[in-house]
């Protein structure tokens, strides 16, 4: 078991590691397990990335990131000029439906709203946004709806958790109901019940997974 003060310098080594955070003044506070990233930054893919780099590190158990970001004048895009680099992101990706999906400015702060069948597409309008200028906040309130009829398979999930081969025969629970998968059981790391849930979400006809997946790193 990590101290708290092991723990936070094994993330700011890890940040600082990352050539996107090397020069971003990041600051880190651990405690039983929790860790909070504070500081400034110039983008918001690099206030992502601190928040995703924090997450891999043995003994994270959960992150809150207060990390804001802060243009210089040159650097301050309009509203209009963000929705404008916004859309066109998304309509230059080939994975993403771009007519369903509706994108929200304010002060610097996105939201993207609209109904599509897969999370993965989800996971991509999340990712072409974050790479433009200009953004603050991004908010991702995409809901998944599929026309697809067929009850969700809840062994197909099982079997698709335990043949991942991160998972080393982790015991995690599935349970179905409805259009929605609940996860419950213990995992060995933050990414552990990424791909969990990832897992889940691949799943034909889910609506919603409740990941509710325990991390503790001393099992």
């Amino acid at each position: 078991m990590k101290t708290n003060r092991e723990l936070q310098i094994d993330v700011l080594d890890a940040i600082r590691w990352e050539p996107l955070l090397k020069l971003a003044e990041i600051g880190v506070d651990a405690n039983d397990g929790i860790v909070t990233l504070s500081g400034v930054v110039d983008s918001y893919i690099k206030k992502s990335q601190a928040e995703v780099t924090a997450k891999k590190i043995t003994g994270v158990r959960a992150v809150v990131e207060k990390i804001v970001v802060k243009f210089n004048n040159d650097d301050e895009k309009s509203d209009s000029e963000i929705a404008t680099a916004v859309l066109n992101a998304l309509k230059s990706n080939r994975d993403i439906p771009f007519d369903k999906i509706q994108v929200e400015v304010e002060n610097g702060r996105v939201t993207l709203d609209g109904k599509l069948e897969w999370n993965h597409q989800k996971e991509a309008a999340q990712k072409s946004a974050s790479n433009i200028d200009g953004i603050k906040v991004l908010t991702n309130n995409i809901k998944i709806e599929t026309d697809n009829a067929d009850d969700i398979e809840k062994a197909g999930i099982e079997r698709a958790i335990e043949r991942n081969w991160s998972m080393n025969n982790q015991d995690v629970q599935v349970y179905v109901s409805g259009n929605r998968v609940t996860l419950n059981g213990i995992v060995h790391s933050f990414y552990q019940k990424e791909v969990a849930e990832r897992m889940a979400w691949n799943a034909p006809g889910v609506w919603a997974v409740n990941n509710e997946l325990i991390i503790d790193y001393n099992e």
